[in-house]
C-alpha cells in the first residue's frame, strides 16, 4: 500500500470519529441542555436561548431521529474502533507515530461522544420518565 493511501485511511477514520462527536453533540443541544436548564431553575435563560436560536425547537421536535442517527453512528464508530485496535501500524517511523496518535485520539473522541450521548439520553428520556414516575 502506498504512503498516500495509508494516510488517507488514517484521515478517513479520524473524520468518522469527528462526525460521531458532532452527532452526539446534537443530542446535547436538542434535549439535554434545555432539560438541564429547566431542572436547575433557569427557565428564563432557556427562553432567552430559544429567542436567540429558535432552531432549538425544531431540533427538539425531531429528537428521536437525532438520537437514533447518533446511536447508529456510535455503533459504527465503535465497531471500527474495535476492528482497528489490532491492525498493524506501518513500518515507517513517521507513519507509525501518526497511526498510534490517531488511534489514541480516535478512542478519546469516541468515549467523549459516548459520554455526551449518555447525558443526552438521560436528560431526554430517562429524567422526564423519573420525574413523571415520582410526581406527587
Amino acid at each position: 500500500m502506498s504512503l498516500n493511501k495509508e494516510l488517507d485511511a488514517i484521515k478517513s477514520h479520524k473524520i468518522l470519529n469527528y462526525l460521531t462527536l458532532f452527532a452526539s453533540s446534537g443530542t446535547i443541544i436538542c434535549c439535554a441542555l434545555p432539560a438541564l436548564l429547566v431542572s436547575i431553575g433557569a427557565g428564563a435563560a432557556l427562553s432567552s436561548l430559544i429567542s436567540v436560536f429558535p432552531q432549538l425547537i425544531i431540533l427538539s421536535i425531531y429528537k428521536i431521529p437525532i438520537f437514533i442517527s447518533a446511536f447508529i453512528m456510535l455503533i459504527i464508530s465503535g465497531a471500527i474502533q474495535y476492528l482497528a485496535r489490532s491492525l498493524p501500524c506501518p513500518a515507517d517511523k513517521k507513519l507509525a507515530d501518526a497511526c498510534e496518535k490517531t488511534r489514541r485520539l480516535s478512542l478519546i473522541i469516541y468515549f467523549v461522544s459516548l459520554g455526551i450521548f449518555t447525558v443526552g439520553i438521560f436528560f431526554a428520556f430517562i429524567f422526564p420518565f423519573l420525574i413523571n414516575l415520582f410526581e406527587i
